[in-house]
């Protein structure tokens, strides 16, 4: 029977080209976020009848998954479509390799330019992210922002979500693709908060990380005419702090 790394990688029991076209979807998917299966054939200059068969035998392996996402376009929403995202089985064919690289590039950042260098690398690599998203929000309609950030997000794989929480928002985030990196490398995700305060035009607060073992990634974003408050007075909040956002926040956090 075939396991969840047979999907990904080749073998030598396996057929060469249909080994390297599901590795190439599968590739496509953990780099880009969940993809049609247009989308997919596009990318990759296949048939999407030849796509939907590879696809078809990744769900039944349970490498992929599919789901109904709104699939964002030149003007704004559109229709509901079928995605493929990546299962847990079908990351961890790739985490350890990408996680074992990523890992020892930063240090070796670190170690030869110092914090200073691996914050500004940080920096740079999620400014990629806010170059994509600031668009998204700043045409989004008034008071929908962070949920137009959630739905970016949730393109890119971060399956996020936004829920009400007392004087603002919580932006949640229920997957990490640079969770086991970030993990030793905090600096990422302060970066990533940072930009989120930039696109959204508020102070917002790192509640939580994947990285650091909470369960989800979440952001408080506080409505505008708190965010002076904020600065000056503790948040309340049930939720334990990260290392992050005490690094950030200091004395404020309660």
């Amino acid at each position: 029977m075939d396991t969840a790394s047979d999907a990904v990688t080749a073998g030598p029991d396996r057929d060469a080209a249909h080994e390297s076209t599901r590795e190439r979807v599968a590739r496509v998917i953990l780099e880009c976020g969940p993809q049609t299966a247009g989308a997919l054939a596009e990318r990759l200059g296949v048939t999407p009848a030849a796509i939907r068969r590879h696809l078809d035998a990744m769900v039944a392996e349970g490498v992929v998954g599919s789901r109904e996402q709104r699939i964002r376009g030149p003007r704004g929403r559109g229709r509901p479509a079928k995605v493929f995202a990546l299962t847990d089985a079908g990351r961890s064919a790739f985490h350890q390799a990408y996680d074992d690289l990523a890992v020892s590039a930063l240090r070796y950042i670190r170690e030869t330019g110092g914090e200073d260098a691996l914050e500004a690398f940080a920096r740079r690599l999620v400014g990629r992210l806010e170059e994509r998203y600031r668009s998204v929000a700043a045409t989004s309609p008034e008071g929908e922002g962070t949920s137009a950030l959630a739905e970016a997000l949730t393109e890119d794989g971060y399956a996020a979500s936004v829920a009400p929480a007392g004087a603002g928002e919580q932006l949640c985030q229920h997957h990490c693709p640079v969770a086991h990196v970030a993990e030793q490398f905090p600096q990422l995700c302060e970066a990533e908060t940072e930009v989120f305060s930039r696109i959204l035009g508020r102070h917002v607060q790192r509640l939580a990380t994947i990285a650091h073992g909470d369960g989800v990634c979440t952001t408080h974003v506080p409505r505008s005419e708190v965010v002076a408050a904020s600065k000056d007075e503790p948040q309340p909040t049930d939720h334990p702090t990260t290392r992050s956002a005490t690094s950030r926040t200091g004395r404020n956090s309660s």
